[in-house]
């Protein structure tokens, strides 16, 4: 299953949103999506997991939490 990560702080790295939604799963795919005249965040990214209660899971836990002074949103991606 597919989500949608967003607000993330333009620091967040894709190691650290990989580990913050392995606390919940499994995760298969982490892409962190990048600028590509800057190279720097541009503040969303997707994360695979492979089943959907891991990844309801992860929703449930993470959606509307702090992660570096962001209030982040994650759903399903569409």
């Amino acid at each position: 299953m597919k989500l949608l990560v967003r607000n993330l702080s333009r620091s967040t790295t894709e190691q650290e949103i990989r580990t913050l939604f392995s606390t919940h799963g499994y995760v298969t795919k982490c892409d962190l999506v990048l600028d590509q005249a800057t190279g720097k965040s541009k503040g969303f990214a997707f994360v695979e997991m492979p089943t959907e209660r891991e990844a309801k899971a992860a929703i449930s836990a993470l959606h509307e939490t702090r992660i570096a002074n962001n209030r982040i949103r994650v759903k399903i991606a569409q």
